[in-house]
């Protein structure tokens, strides 16, 4: 496997680096700011994009989901330092196959990265907190987006990720809808 880093701070670069290496994953480039980053996705092909939140031009956020419009289907593993709901429940809405808080230590990196090759998302804390403030089952239901629903009706009928997959809805969006 081989990966792009979008990080504008140099130890946290070095750390994700030398994790990657240390995880055999190589490295096609570091990047500090987001301006370059979708073209340099989009001409390199990783098969993962590593990316924080907070870099300089354009921000993490908007790098993730102008990849996914762009139907990027490689892991997106997003790290931050900043407060991990708020971020995390963005990211999660945009398409990142994973949500890294840099306060929980880079290894989980690589728990994310091996949660996505399997098929899975990786958010570290509850979604229930997304939805605390809504009291009732109705209000939880009605909260749900179309696709949402849709991907709960295709669960209700048996169906796994590969058979929604083959329904047109998205495989790497599906972790974020369960």
């Amino acid at each position: 496997m081989n990966a792009i880093i979008i990080d504008d701070h140099p130890l946290a670069i070095a750390a994700i680096r030398n994790l990657l290496i240390k995880n055999d994953i190589e490295i096609l480039a570091e990047l500090t700011e987001g301006g370059s980053a979708v073209q340099r996705v989009e001409t390199l092909k990783p098969d993962i994009v590593i990316i924080d939140v907070d870099i300089p031009g354009v921000n993490g956020i908007q790098v993730l989901e102008t990849l996914r419009k762009r139907q990027y289907s490689g892991i997106i593993i997003i790290v931050s330092a900043k407060n991990d709901h708020f971020y995390g429940k963005h990211c999660a809405d945009a398409g990142a196959n994973g949500f890294v808080s840099k306060k929980e230590g880079m290894n989980n990196i690589i728990a994310a990265i091996e949660a996505a090759k399997n098929g899975y998302c990786y958010f570290p804390f509850s979604l229930n907190r997304f939805v605390g403030s809504l009291t009732s089952d109705q209000q939880k239901l009605d909260s749900l987006s179309k696709q949402e629903i849709s991907v709960m009706r295709y669960i209700l009928d048996g169906k796994d990720n590969n058979d929604i997959a083959e329904k047109n809805v998205h495989q790497q969006q599906n972790c974020q809808h369960l």
